[in-house]
């Protein structure tokens, strides 16, 4: 696999990957957009500084095979789990293998660190990607948190909330 942890030196990369697949037009050529849910940039350098920094965060990242940044996932230990956040492909490369790479990774990480779960929070309207979750395992908790209102995550086109999902692994 090609997976690193990522660094400072990375952020610029994954500004770009981040909003690249979640935001704008081009967004739309894969199957993850939010481009239809949310309006603004998804994150910039100071957001994922500051994720970067906060104790027990990891990013890992997936380049490929000419050492492009092409994935990236967040992940940040908890006393009983780990909270796994920006699962991203490039949306030129999704539906290849890449992300089910990446979360098993992900997994690989919270075992390595003595956890048994891994949690999540996904906006209740992807139904494709909470359907692709599901196929790898995770459940809905029935927890549910309110989208942020500050447009530092993006205006939302329509009300939206979060729901959990969690993974016995």
């Amino acid at each position: 696999m090609n997976i690193s942890i990522a660094t400072r030196a990375d952020i610029p990369s994954l500004v770009v990957l981040v909003n690249s697949a979640y935001r704008g037009e081009g967004a739309k050529k894969g199957w993850t957009t939010e481009a239809d849910l949310l309006d603004g940039i998804r994150t910039d350098a100071s957001s994922l500084t500051a994720m970067l920094n906060k104790a027990g965060a990891t990013m890992l990242l997936y380049r490929n095979n000419e050492r492009l940044l092409a994935g990236c996932v967040y992940l940040e230990q908890q006393p009983d789990t780990v909270f796994l956040g920006m699962l991203i492909l490039s949306p030129l490369l999704q539906a290849g293998g890449i992300g089910k790479q990446l979360l098993q990774a992900a997994e690989d990480f919270a075992k390595r660190n003595g956890v048994d779960s891994i949690s999540m929070m996904v906006i209740s309207v992807r139904h494709e990607l909470i359907a692709w979750y599901e196929r790898h395992g995770y459940e809905k908790t029935g927890e549910t948190k309110p989208f942020p209102t500050d447009p530092a995550f993006g205006i939302p086109k329509q009300p939206l909330e979060f729901i959990g999902m969690k993974k016995m692994i």
